[in-house]
């Protein structure tokens, strides 16, 4: 019995000194997964750590991160709530709760947030943005304009500034003081190209129509993949009279995103005022085929349907929108003419007469002085705003959320309200510091079970090495190498920690076995647990020294887990007071990555250890290039890494090597564009990115863009 309770007690002690290991590398593996946007799967982590340490606040602040980054506003409010409770001196606490509460309207109170968060960070500039943004956003615009007096003393030479403060003067329809901000915004930062799309909807208002589209011209032509200044550019077009210019907008809009609902209307809009009927009827079934309460497009539809003589399909159109719309006077008229072309005389004289009878109920209440009925079947009352005078240019358009069916032959364009929210989207979201204009190389080559699907760039990557190994079916999934990773559903992370386990229980039995070590190695990687995945990675060469899968995924495994070390050197050990205020804590960061400390021994021990990591990743990809020269991605992958040693005559021979033995391979064409524009080599570096964009990277062309303007 004794022996029974000593050894009892030794488990019970044996768990809690476990409990306190694994607590502290669950909670670094979640910063890991939040680090690199898997957002869903770091908050199981944090989960973990908060029901194992529910004292602890730092979890409750990440959490709180990767919740905002999915949305979900109130759980991140309250967790940064519990956070506060335990430790009331985290400055990003105030800051993510600031942002959640002001993502859910809250305004005054995500107001006091960053006004606690100034108090330990004076002038900081995100907080006294949103700030700004929160007071515009209650109409307090007294408020948000002494916080940009603030902001422009702290952070002079920061244009989003101007370019924030400029919105504002917009909305409170200050079109001389908007137009001078957009312009000083742009005279700090010319190649930002919110900055002219801004400007450009402001001129448009002003009737400004020529200057309004040269700064679409030039906000495209920095970002050619906002398919917002399309469509912008097409309405400002269609208001110029060029049908084929705007129509030419809405095409590159649906290339881009062919669930484009607006872009799609407005096509079928122009199609059909082109007499290319049949085309305009393709739009409007995909606009109503997304969105089936959209009687704007049935009547469009149903007007096209009797043009190509299609009458059956245009009848039940009209009769979809006049059972929602019962008092539309034209809609009758026209399925009465549809009927007689059925030889329905008795169908066409009853639409006939009913138009007749609410045409005359509609004149007798005008002429009686009460309120007339629309034909939407609501009754006009005061505060109904005017509609447009004639020779205004808004009788051509109607915002998204305007369901007057009077008004279905009108270009659609964007809410105001909508507009207005999106223009501070990104600033309460706490993204400002991303907004300079960024060129980045094309990420690093990775085996894993999963990609993200991207519609543009449709690439297939393929190896024989991989091929052989997915034919031996060791593994329960196919194994691909891809540069686009796609972050865990719930599913899949439950998927690969029970893969983890039954990996585990082969290795148990059989502690030789090679794939059960890979197999587990990618689960690891896969649910962002660096140092096991390394573990294991390095198992299978010590058993496999030939295995040159696990060399090049221990390689992109150990640059990760660099990146993410060097991203956290700007705070230290513990010290959230000092950390970056970036709360999209992703990889697409660009706060700067800067030593905790000014101690010179600090930095040198920190650049030896970064270039010891960089000589054993290179070592790595020089085994795989050894074990298999015709690996193209181990090539691809050293380039970058070389890149990022800023040794760009090296990585330009490894992505000419890769693109020596895989002709297609845009993704190295375009880094080593990049790399030999770095070079000041700009003749062959656009040479290389118009190849790559002519193999599927579009980015390419808005590089080009700027690279050959004046």
């Amino acid at each position: 019995m004794k022996k029974a309770i000593l050894l009892l007690i030794f488990q019970l002690c044996s768990l809690v000194m476990f409990a306190q290991i694994n607590t502290d590398r669950v909670l670094t593996v979640g910063r890991n997964a939040l680090y690199f946007e898997d957002y869903v799967l770091s908050i199981q982590y944090f989960n973990q750590v908060i029901k194992s340490k529910p004292w602890l606040a730092e979890p409750y602040f990440y959490r709180a991160v990767a919740k905002i980054n999915l949305d979900d506003y109130k759980g991140a409010e309250e967790d940064c709530t519990l956070c506060l409770e335990r430790n009331p001196f985290l400055v990003q606490a105030y800051y993510a709760r600031g942002i959640a509460r002001q993502s859910q309207e809250k305004f005054d109170e995500a107001i006091e947030d960053y006004k606690k968060g100034l108090e330990f960070k004076a002038e900081d500039r995100q907080m006294l943005v949103n700030m700004a943004v929160a007071n515009i956003q209650k109409k307090d615009y007294k408020a948000a304009e002494k916080t940009f007096e603030e902001l422009m003393a702290a952070h002079p030479k920061y244009s989003m500034n101007y370019l924030t403060r400029g919105a504002m003067y917009t909305e409170e329809g200050d079109t001389a003081k908007a137009l001078a901000d957009y312009d000083k915004a742009i005279q700090m930062d010319p190649y930002y190209a919110p900055a002219y799309g801004n400007r450009a909807i402001l001129l448009y208002q002003m009737n400004n129509l020529k200057d309004a589209l040269a700064d679409l011209n030039e906000a495209i032509r920095l970002n050619t993949r906002e398919s917002g200044y399309y469509i912008n550019r097409g309405l400002v077009r269609y208001q110029l009279k060029d049908l084929r210019g705007a129509m030419a907008d809405y095409d590159q809009v649906v290339s881009i995103d062919s669930h484009n609902l607006i872009a799609r209307f407005n096509r079928g809009l122009l199609r059909a005022q082109i007499g290319d009927n049949n085309r305009a009827i393709e739009d409007f079934d995909v606009v109503i085929q997304m969105e089936p309460d959209n009687y704007m497009a049935y009547y469009n539809r149903a007007l096209l349907r009797y043009e190509t003589g299609d009458y059956s399909g245009s009848v039940k159109d009209f009769d979809v929108v006049l059972q929602q719309y019962p008092n539309f006077i034209a809609g009758y008229m026209s399925r009465s003419e549809v009927k007689r072309k059925m030889h329905d005389e008795a169908g066409a004289d009853r639409d006939y007469w009913t138009a007749y009878n609410l045409e005359q109920q509609k004149k007798n209440e005008n002429n009686a002085g009460g309120n007339a009925v629309a034909s939407n079947g609501n009754k006009n009352t005061g505060n109904k705003t005017a509609d447009p005078a004639p020779d205004s240019k808004d009788e051509n358009t109607r915002e998204q959320s305007d369901k007057n069916i009077d008004k279905f032959n009108r270009l659609v364009v964007y809410d105001k309200e909508e507009e207005r929210k999106t223009k501070y989207h990104s600033e309460i979201r706490g993204r400002v510091q991303d907004r300079n204009v960024r060129v980045d190389l094309e990420p690093m080559f990775v085996l894993t079970y999963y990609e993200k699907i991207d519609q543009v760039k449709n690439l297939v990557y393929y190896d024989k090495m991989i091929e052989a190994y997915n034919a031996r079916m060791v593994l329960d999934r196919k194994l691909r190498i891809t540069n686009e990773e796609a972050a865990l559903t719930e599913d899949q992370i439950a998927v690969h920690f029970a893969s983890i386990d039954n990996f585990s229980a082969k290795i148990a039995k059989n502690p030789n076995d090679v794939d059960a070590y890979f197999g587990r190695a990618l689960d690891f990687t896969l649910v962002q647990d660096f140092s096991e995945a390394l573990k294991d990675y390095t198992k299978v060469i010590e058993q496999d020294p030939d295995f040159a899968m696990a060399y090049f995924n221990r390689a992109v495994v150990r640059y990760k887990q660099l990146d993410y070390n060097l991203s956290q050197a700007a705070s230290s050990q513990d010290d959230f007071s000092t950390m970056s205020m970036n709360l999209n804590m992703g990889k697409s960061s660009t706060t700067p990555r800067t030593p905790s400390t000014n101690d010179p021994s600090s930095i040198s021990l920190k650049d030896n250890k970064r270039a010891y990591e960089h000589e054993m990743i290179t070592r790595d990809y020089d085994m795989v290039i050894k074990l298999n020269p015709g690996f193209v991605y181990a090539y691809f992958n050293r380039g970058n890494l070389r890149c990022a040693q800023r040794d760009f005559r090296a990585a330009i021979q490894d992505y000419s090597e890769a693109i020596q033995r895989d002709p297609e391979f845009a993704e190295a064409y375009f880094n080593r564009g990049l790399a030999r524009l770095s070079q000041g080599d700009a003749n062959r570096g656009i040479a290389d990115l118009s190849k790559a964009g002519e193999l599927g990277i579009i980015n390419a062309y808005s590089i080009i863009k700027r690279m050959t303007s004046n």
